[in-house]
């Protein structure tokens, strides 16, 4: 598969889902999940202080 769909979750609650290409780094996982509508809201105005990225599975941001 050239494409993965990936669970992100925003203090460990799922929030949506990106799909990226396969082996996708942290900061491009990231950048597509801040263009999801859904997902920017719960980033927009928080301090993120930690990002976990699990390859080809999941994105959980923890933001205060």
């Amino acid at each position: 598969e050239d494409t993965k769909t990936l669970a992100v979750q925003v203090n460990g609650k799922m929030r949506g889902q990106v799909e990226v290409a396969a082996g996708a780094s942290q900061e491009q996982v990231m950048a597509a999940a801040e263009a999801v509508e859904k997902i920017a809201a719960h980033l927009s105005g928080k301090q993120v202080v930690k990002v976990i990225h699990v390859p080809d599975r999941l994105l959980n941001v923890v933001v205060k």
